[in-house]
């Protein structure tokens, strides 16, 4: 999933940003509300975090400005815990959830999750390919009932393709959903990290992860 973090408190920006990357998140940050507003409506994420009390336009400005453009994307507020009146006017407003201050990362994770599965229409927490089974909960991946270690970046890699079986992705669509971040177009990012993927799944990455020269790659549809 990519997410917008917009947050102006540094400290709970960089901790926020930190935990989501390990977690294997592509993450975007700003700290005022009129570029957490230019970002959401320019660029194409899977989540917003938008705190509520933001130097320039506001949280609930920008969700406001957001939703009367008819994008849906996921928002959840982060709002101080005695701002109740606030909570109430977010949800109003279109917000799709909301963490009060303090709280802990495992928790928001948790709850993007939740509103990923939402918003695909989906409610498993594991995806399977013939035997190969991926839990997006433990992030355990196993084939022929053997784990396999993947690193943070090549099990989002693995679910961003195994979400939608079939489909082609471009390596920039790969690049701007995993890893997030501007890139040089000719890099061999995505190229690398299929070839390890593939390597660690053993044959069955090299049936299941499919090159589509030319443009990409994708995911072979299967029977579970």
């Amino acid at each position: 999933m990519k997410i917008l973090v917009v947050e102006d408190e540094q400290r709970i920006l960089q901790f926020v940003k930190k935990g989501l990357e390990e977690a294997g998140f592509a993450v975007d940050s700003c700290e005022r509300g009129d570029d957490g507003l230019l970002l959401a409506t320019t660029q194409s994420y899977d989540a917003i975090i938008l705190d509520i009390m933001l130097p320039g336009r506001d949280g609930l400005s920008v969700l406001r400005q957001i939703r009367e453009k008819k994008n849906a994307v996921p928002v959840i507020l982060l709002t101080a815990r005695t701002a109740l009146d606030e909570r109430v006017e977010g949800l109003n407003l279109g917000a799709d959830d909301y963490l009060t201050k303090p709280f802990y990362v495992e928790e928001l994770i948790a709850r993007l999750h939740a509103l990923g599965r939402r918003a695909t229409g989906q409610s498993l927490t594991v995806l399977q390919a013939g035997d190969l089974v991926v839990n997006l909960v433990t992030r355990e991946v196993k084939n022929n009932g053997g784990d396999i270690r993947l690193t943070a970046r090549e099990f989002t890699l693995l679910e961003y393709l195994m979400r939608s079986p079939g489909r082609v992705f471009s390596r920039t669509q790969i690049l701007e959903h995993v890893w997030g971040y501007d890139f040089d177009p000719n890099t061999n990012l995505v190229d690398v990290h299929i070839q390890r993927l593939r390597k660690k799944l053993g044959a069955a990455g090299d049936s299941l992860i499919e090159t589509i020269r030319g443009v990409g790659y994708r995911f072979k549809k299967t029977e579970t």
